[in-house]
């Protein structure tokens, strides 16, 4: 019976000899199938539906275990090498931490003062500008016989990432007074002048002082700031040893612009005396500012030779027309 059936599907398209349908023959097994036996669509169909049924009976393994985070422990040191890491290059390129370490700031600083000093603006060509609060290397032995501090080893860890000052490091903290071209004078008691200027300096100078000193040491001057350099004083004038008390050394008491690390923008510590450090507003009146005698000196040729070259162009034209006819 299977032989005629095999038979019928292949000679007379599912018929027999009387013209009567024949059933076909469903497989048995799926080496069957597999043999090649059958060409038709449904044959095809039952082909792929029982290799499916066979590769879903197949045992599957284990699901993968999902992985553990991984512990905080592990974590923490990464975490504060990243931390250790960006102390280092803020306090390299953005902001540094200094400590006050004495009064010849007041009443602006105080003694003990934490503040915030931008050293951004100078990696981008920024000079100090008249009014402003700088931290500066000491530029010839300014600090001579002053004390130097001893710091335990938690101090030098925190300044060593810019968190506390370093006490190897000496610098100083004074204000803008004059810049490269500027004339600074101060005679009997004040008022201090700048390029002839005289300056309000009552809201930030300490109260009871006078602008200048009178004194032989160095209380009267006046000044030509070269160019590259500025000149600072404290606001505490009767306190303070600054560019007046240094015209000595090799700088003439000026303080070069490349020892300038940068500009105190905020009072950080103690909490009670968040403030800013703006620049005060006498330094912005008008007139203040040097006249650059080089400029006046070149103007008047600057001027004629504006003349000249159309002149010399126009006869350099017409003698080439010339040579051409």
């Amino acid at each position: 019976m299977g032989d005629v059936a095999v038979g019928a599907r292949s000679g007379h398209d599912g018929e027999d000899h009387r013209g009567r349908p024949v059933e076909s023959a469903v497989p048995a097994s799926g080496s069957a199938v597999t043999s090649g036996s059958g060409s038709g669509a449904g044959e095809d169909d039952r082909v792929t539906g029982e290799q499916t049924r066979t590769d879903d009976q197949e045992p599957q393994g284990p699901a993968p275990k999902p992985k553990k985070p991984r512990s905080f422990w592990k974590e923490l040191p990464i975490l504060v090498g990243i931390a250790l890491v960006l102390a280092l290059l803020i306090k390299t390129f953005l902001v540094q931490a200094f400590s006050i370490p004495s009064d010849s700031m007041q009443n602006t600083l105080q003694q003990g003062d934490r503040v915030l000093v931008d050293k951004l603006t100078p990696w981008f060509g920024s000079e100090p500008e008249r009014g402003e609060v700088v931290v500066f290397h000491d530029p010839d032995n300014w600090l001579a016989g002053e004390p130097t501090a001893d710091p335990n080893a938690l101090q030098e860890f925190l300044s060593w990432i810019g968190l506390m000052p370093s006490a190897e490091e000496k610098d100083l903290i004074k204000r803008v007074v004059g810049i490269g071209g500027d004339t600074v004078e101060c005679k009997g008691t004040g008022p201090l002048k700048i390029n002839g200027k005289a300056l309000n300096e009552e809201p930030y100078v300490y109260p009871g002082n006078t602008p200048c000193s009178m004194d032989d040491q160095g209380g009267q001057f006046k000044v030509k700031v070269p160019e590259g350099h500025v000149w600072v004083m404290g606001d505490h004038r009767q306190n303070s040893r600054d560019s007046r008390y240094n015209r000595s050394d090799k700088n003439g008491g000026m303080v070069p612009v490349e020892d300038v690390v940068g500009r105190a923008v905020v009072v950080a510590w103690p909490v009670n005396r968040w403030d800013t450090l703006p620049v005060p507003d006498t330094f912005d009146q008008e007139g203040l500012k040097a006249a650059p005698a080089a400029a006046l000196s070149v103007a008047p040729q600057g001027l004629a030779l504006v003349g000249v070259v159309p002149f010399a162009l126009w006869r350099r034209r017409r003698i080439a027309v010339a040579q051409t006819r």
